[in-house]
């Protein structure tokens, strides 16, 4: 059986990951491929209750180590239950967001260290590692904007996953520069993504990534 392959999506709030998701899952299954569309945190069941502790209410919440051990803990339930296995079925696993992400919001934003969490990585999952990552660049403003509209959609106060829009612009500056010294540290493994584009066009940059690297 031919293996599967693992794409994540990257990038600050308001990015516009999840419509990206909708279109190249729809798109790698018009192709013939199986597409299992998953969270970081979230995916399995004990992933998904970790998100509900990590994603809401106020911003000091939790530090930036508790916050990745967290992260890492949810991480690791949904790469042994859920990813690994699909992987092995032969089928595409496209998730929103990964472990860079944890190295961007707790290592480097958050002050716990990009080198602490790398070894937390090789700790709780031996490294593992998406065969391609789109992280799709915005300006803090644009993108905060964005995901701000978003959350006041939501009725329900407790539910919103606003934790990180609350931590300001200053964090999400660093956040975005963050994101931009991964691509640059990783191109074979990230591929930079313009997000200021409209949706078709953002697309059809991914679709090339995808058909150039793994296709």
């Amino acid at each position: 059986m031919v293996a599967g392959r693992f794409i994540t999506l990257e990038g600050d709030d308001g990015s516009g990951k999840s419509t990206q998701i909708a279109m190249l899952s729809a798109r790698l299954r018009e192709a013939g491929h199986e597409v299992v569309v998953t969270r970081d945190p979230g995916g399995t069941e004990g992933a998904e209750a970790i998100r509900n502790l990590v994603l809401t209410g106020d911003p000091d919440r939790w530090d930036a180590i508790t916050s990745a051990l967290l992260h890492f803990a949810a991480r690791r339930d949904y790469v042994e239950r859920l990813i690994r296995p699909a992987l092995e079925r032969g089928q595409w696993v496209i998730s929103d967001r990964f472990a860079d992400s944890t190295i961007v919001y707790q290592g480097v934003a958050g002050g716990a260290g990009a080198d602490a969490i790398r070894d937390l990585w090789q700790t709780a999952i031996g490294g593992f590692k998406p065969d391609l990552t789109l992280i799709i660049d915005l300006p803090v403003a644009e993108g905060l904007e964005r995901a701000n509209g978003r959350m006041q959609q939501i009725e329900d106060e407790t539910s919103r996953e606003d934790r990180y829009e609350k931590m300001g612009a200053g964090f999400h500056k660093i956040v975005r520069q963050a994101f931009l010294d991964i691509a640059e540290e990783e191109p074979r493994r990230c591929a930079l993504i313009d997000g200021t584009e409209n949706p078709d066009d953002v697309h059809a940059r991914i679709w090339a990534a995808v058909s150039d690297r793994l296709l």
